[in-house]
């Protein structure tokens, strides 16, 4: 049965929240370009459409407009902000600019709570973000809720097929946008919550078997939780035809490499381990620019990984933890959405190598990729590794990369995760590091003036890594953390925390 949700993506920040949330409600979902052609549209054959916000006016030339038909198909539809103004412009009804504009917190008052809005209060909290507004409802469609400067900010069809929010339901300032989307997708879709990670796994490794056959499958392993968990997948589909390598590249963090192959030993791996420091080092030796860093490390890493795959006899085929935020940060193959920064997996290999390729995670987040994990018993060890950049420690130096100043970083980093974990909070962060910053600030240390680095911690807090917040470390264990940095640490006296957001921030500093 198939209970696929289509995200139409008009270019919005909250796309891929929308696809997480309605994840979240065990119902599988995908994005696709706003322009995606109804034919395609019919032989994915979706349960339900949701259209996504936009940045765009729909009154302006060049908006991204749909194909009217898709709204027509006879499946449940919800338009959210610039989808529910498109839908309004599509029946012909009228959408103006708004001479108060909603950003933000609002409270919405429900003229109607049969459906979309099932068991919800009758005046909610929502989140609002737009600058235009329904004047006049088209023919066949009714309001279901309001706010004091949205007469329509929500709406729904008569026949109870399509509906539309001003708001964003699939954000947390939405007080009880889960349940909204609940009751669009059980109520109104008639989903069943198909979507398992046990069910995910069952279907990858038929699919895997069915792929592969009896050939041979080569796995860049890199210690995260993506690699290896296509790995464990691909080992539980096809045994020991699975050929993992693993390429230190003098990037990892302290003491790193020997804890990653231990952990690939203990789970019986058929595991290639390669120590290639030096030649990373000599090709990055005077480069400062994040993009060329990442490019050399890309391509180093290829001829490093082609050198060794080559010797395995008869391999046709190439895994890689490619996951679905990797994809749309990358390039935008799944609607409007900007490039961020080119990401690190090996996406040159099979073109060189002749290999096919299997990605058996690109369309998982990545919580839904721990939790796969989980259920394939991956100790936590490796499971709960906070995010790591393919290009390592390289991209969190500021500035050119020297052996001094990793080895700065990898003690000051150490000295962060080994404080976190110690006061219990390692696994409530998504990912803590520290930033090398090629800055100099005068110190008093013995009463003697010094002259030294700085160091920037980050943590954050985040679902999926598409969205993050600042995480909310107690002062005292900062201060404890600051002091530990500046006094073991030498070549540092100035220690600072990043309380930046994703976004406006990426996670990363490079």
């Amino acid at each position: 049965m198939n209970e696929t949700i289509l995200v139409l993506d008009f270019g919005s920040q909250y796309t891929q929240l929308i696809a997480r949330r309605v994840r979240e409600q065990g119902v599988y979902s995908e994005i696709r370009p706003f322009d995606t052609p109804l034919s395609e549209i019919r032989e994915l054959s979706p349960r339900a459409i949701i259209l996504s916000g936009s940045p765009a006016c729909v009154w302006d030339s060049g908006s991204p407009r749909i194909d009217p038909q898709i709204v027509q198909l006879g499946i449940p539809v919800l338009a959210i902000c610039y989808g529910l103004q498109l839908l309004v412009h599509i029946y012909g009804g009228k959408v103006e600019k708004s001479t108060m504009r909603e950003y933000g917190p609002a409270r919405i008052i429900i003229d109607d709570n049969s459906d979309l809005f099932h068991n919800i209060p009758n005046e909610t909290d929502v989140w609002m973000s737009h600058g235009d507004r329904v004047l006049e409802l088209p023919e066949g469609f009714s309001t279901i809720a309001h706010t004091p400067n949205s007469p329509v900010a929500a709406i729904k069809s008569n026949d109870g097929m399509i509906f539309g929010t001003q708001f964003h339901p699939e954000v947390v300032h939405t007080s009880r946008g889960k349940d909204i989307l609940y009751n669009f997708l059980y109520k109104i879709a008639g989903c069943n919550g198909l979507w398992t990670a046990e069910s995910f796994v069952e279907t990858a490794i038929r699919e895997i078997r069915e792929t592969v056959g009896d050939g041979k499958v080569v796995c860049a392993l890199s210690g995260g939780v993506d690699s290896t968990v296509t790995a464990s997948l691909l080992k539980e589909a096809i045994g020991d035809n699975l050929y993992c390598v693993f390429v230190d590249t003098g990037l990892m963090r302290f003491n790193e490499s020997k804890r990653v192959i231990d952990g690939y030993r203990d789970l019986e791996f058929n595991l290639i381990d390669v120590n290639a420091e030096e030649r990373f080092l000599k090709k990055l030796k005077g480069v400062s620019d994040p993009e060329k860093k990442r490019k050399i490390i890309g391509q180093e890493f290829i001829e490093v990984f082609e050198e060794e795959a080559m010797k395995i006899k008869d391999v046709e085929y190439l895994a890689q933890g490619t996951l679905y935020p990797d994809v749309i940060e990358s390039v935008s193959v799944k609607g409007p959405s900007s490039t961020i920064k080119s990401h690190h997996n090996v996406g040159g290999l099979p073109e060189k190598m002749n290999l096919k390729l299997i990605e058996p995670l690109k369309e998982l987040f990545k919580d839904e990729v721990r939790e796969t994990g989980s259920l394939m018993g991956i100790p936590s060890g490796l499971l709960n590794r906070h995010p790591f950049p393919g290009p390592g420690l390289a991209i969190r130096i500021i500035g050119k990369i020297t052996k001094r100043r990793l080895n700065l970083l990898r003690l000051a980093d150490h000295i962060f995760i080994e404080e976190l974990m110690n006061a219990g909070l390692y696994e409530d962060i998504w990912q803590a590091f520290c930033v090398y910053l090629p800055v100099k600030t005068v110190g008093v240390m013995g009463d003697e003036r010094t002259y030294e680095n700085v160091i920037a911690l980050r943590a954050v807090t985040s679902l999926d890594g598409m969205t993050a917040g600042w995480a909310r470390i107690p002062a005292t264990l900062l201060e404890r953390i600051s002091v530990r940095i500046i006094n073991e640490v030498n070549g540092v006296n100035r220690v600072v925390y990043d309380i930046s957001t994703k976004p406006p921030s990426t996670i990363e500093w490079e």
